[in-house]
């Protein structure tokens, strides 16, 4: 029961220290006896630089011509043109080709108001518009390679900003199995 005991023991010992030297949790090195901050000399600090791509929709519109056939009303045209038309060959012809005339009247005066009231064709412009997409591309600082020494040995770090002359290190001495 013991051996189990101590087993875990150790376990809790060791995890514990892995996170103490882990960097995301640097808030917990007061705790850790083993590690304490300095200052190290920045010997140079190169920028990193990555393209964005941005894409950027705009409308690009233009006049088109258009043809348009604008329909009458044809069956008006042709009852009223029907009618005005009979009513003449009725006022023209005597007798039986008062008859005949008012039925031509009628023939001709309709197929005059079909004709009047069929419309005509006309062009015009009309705007088009679409939706285009540009790319555009842009240069810019991602980081910062930076190389710095710290009592005589020399180091290199990505850093997310530039340091300046000099750098805050944390420094966590462990033994080596």
């Amino acid at each position: 029961m013991s051996r189990l005991w101590l087993s875990t023991l150790v376990l809790a010992m060791v995890s514990t220290g892995v996170f103490a030297q882990d960097g995301r949790y640097a808030t917990s090195a007061p705790n850790d006896e083993n590690a304490h901050y300095g200052w190290a000399d920045v010997l140079r600090a190169d920028p990193v630089q990555g393209v964005t791509r941005t894409e950027v929709p705009r409308q690009e519109c233009y006049d088109q011509p258009v043809v348009r056939q604008e329909g009458g009303n044809t069956t008006a045209g042709t009852v009223l043109g029907a009618v005005v038309g009979g009513v003449l060959g009725n006022t023209i012809g005597k007798g039986d080709g008062r008859k005949a005339a008012t039925v031509l009247g009628a023939v001709a005066g309709g197929a005059v108001g079909n004709r009047a009231t069929q419309g005509g064709t006309y062009e015009s412009t009309q705007t088009q518009c679409r939706t285009v997409s540009s790319v555009s591309e842009q240069r810019q600082i991602i980081g910062y390679d930076v190389e710095y020494r710290y009592h005589g040995d020399v180091y290199v770090s990505r850093l997310s900003y530039d340091p300046g002359d000099r750098l805050r290190v944390r420094v966590s001495v462990t033994p080596a199995n």
